[in-house]
């Protein structure tokens, strides 16, 4: 996997468990790789799969049954929706909002970019 430097690579990982739970890879209700297997799979050291893990399940996305493994919560999705909705109007948004402002763009340029995307 290639790496930002913008973002720790916990975090990275986490989007790309989220962005395979939402893709249907990993079903709500299934089981996870193994951290070890996970690790080996991004290439990356264990402890930083886990700490990936120990971010998922502090937002309810995924829990351990000890003995087994980690599983995906039911209602992942929808938790992952909310959290990257929350993030992208706290972090995103006014980002853009300030861009848009620094080069003259007005919302209804972006409104009708966004119509022909759409549209796509």
């Amino acid at each position: 996997m290639d790496f930002k430097d913008n973002k720790p690579i916990y975090l990275q990982i986490t989007d790309l468990i989220c962005n395979e739970i939402l893709s249907g890879k990993h079903p709500e209700g299934g089981r996870l790789p193994s951290v070890r297997d996970y690790a080996v799979q991004v290439e990356v050291n264990v402890n930083t799969v886990v700490r990936s893990f120990d971010w998922l399940s502090q937002q309810e996305i995924i829990f351990q049954k000890r003995g087994l493994g980690f599983f995906v919560s039911l209602g992942a999705s929808n938790i992952i929706r909310q959290v990257r909705r929350d993030e992208f109007f706290r972090q995103q948004l006014p980002e853009l909002f300030e861009a848009m402002q620094t080069l003259g763009i007005s919302i209804d340029e972006v409104l009708q970019q966004y119509q022909k995307q759409k549209a796509q």
